[in-house]
């Protein structure tokens, strides 16, 4: 017999990749634009668009679910966190030819395809790289799968979020970001009383004071136009937390998150992540998720891929993730993942 509790824990996890991507389809047409572009254009943006940057349908993801949807493959083919794994369908993905991809991202895998380890990459590429252009939020935008994974063990949650980030994003920052936010989307999954506290105390000591003290001030020490939404990792978390634990609904999270303008596709993604998690998948409009689709680029990539995209066009995008979502759970109440052994380099030693 399945209790209300586990049907609402279920539909809070389906909540976290259908919210990621319904935040990333509605930011995908204004990204880079300003806030006043915005509103200025539609007073405010409140339904999926098509056309705008990337010129595609309404309702198309971009890299932010993408990725996401390979750690979750990887996750259910694998049942354990196999960073190796996640590293080739990240590179499998990348050879796809997707039309949005961030500057780090795509150093990153170049490296991996030329035969570079998957936890020497990313690193590398972060080390290469000046301060302001080190700490991009593009792990931060597709770890959330692991939360639903790991959700019963708090330190594998932080441990496999650090390490699977660093694979692209070795940037402490980057790193403990993703252990921040899955640490907090797995409170929400299993009703802890402050999710977000909870979190913060779990890496406090460890991660950079950058993060924590920007995280600290929310949600009652940050007002809403102190917020920024650029491609930097710390702002895209603080954003998006703030907007995902305010707000009284999903939908209000999620359009907020967007109209900030600039990285519009990732911000709305986590913020959708967050909101998901807390208000569950029934919340989420069904005008949105009845546009959710993938480009066709990811038809191209590799047989098992291939086959989960094929049924994004066979069900819709909306009814694969939720399926994914009950996969993932499934696998976790019954004890089925592990971890493989990890390499020490990652992001300077984990």
């Amino acid at each position: 017999m399945i209790t209300k509790h586990i049907e609402n824990e279920r539909d809070r996890a389906a909540g976290i990749l259908l919210g990621l991507a319904c935040g990333d389809a509605l930011g995908r047409p204004v990204e880079f634009e300003s806030a006043n572009s915005i509103a200025s254009e539609y007073d405010k943006l409140t339904e999926m668009l098509g056309d705008g940057t990337h010129r595609k349908p309404p309702g198309t993801v971009t890299d932010d679910t993408e990725l996401a949807v390979c750690i979750a493959r990887s996750l259910i083919a694998t049942e354990a966190f196999d960073p190796t794994d996640v590293a080739a369908r990240f590179v499998e993905w990348y050879e796809s030819g997707p039309f949005d991809a961030g500057m780090m991202t795509v150093d990153s895998l170049r490296r991996l395809k030329r035969g570079a380890a998957w936890d020497s990459a990313g690193r590398d590429v972060w080390e290469s790289r000046p301060e302001g252009q080190n700490a991009g939020n593009g792990s931060l935008m597709r770890c959330a799968p692991y939360a639903i994974a790991f959700a019963d063990s708090p330190e594998t949650i932080i441990q496999v979020s650090r390490t699977s980030s660093a694979i692209t994003h070795a940037d402490p920052r980057c790193t403990y970001g993703c252990a921040v936010l899955n640490r907090t989307l797995a409170a929400l999954l299993t009703g802890e009383n402050d999710p977000l506290m909870e979190a913060i105390d779990a890496v406090d000591g460890d991660a950079p004071d950058e993060l924590v003290d920007a995280l600290e001030a929310v949600p009652d020490e940050i007002e809403p136009e102190e917020l920024q939404s650029s491609g930097y990792v710390v702002h895209t978390l603080q954003s998006a937390l703030y907007h995902g634990l305010t707000a009284s609904s999903a939908r209000e999270a999620i359009v907020d998150a967007v109209n900030m303008g600039r990285d519009t596709d990732t911000v709305g993604a986590v913020t959708g992540a967050v909101a998901g998690a807390r208000f569950g998948a029934d919340t989420l409009p069904d005008s949105w998720l009845g546009y959710l689709t993938v480009e066709e680029h990811m038809h191209t990539s590799g047989s098992d891929h291939r086959e989960w995209v094929q049924q994004w066009y066979t069900d819709a995008l909306d009814i694969a993730l939720r399926e994914m979502s009950e996969q993932l759970t499934e696998l976790r109440e019954a004890g089925r993942f592990e971890v493989a052994a990890l390499s020490n380099q990652a992001d300077g030693g984990l």
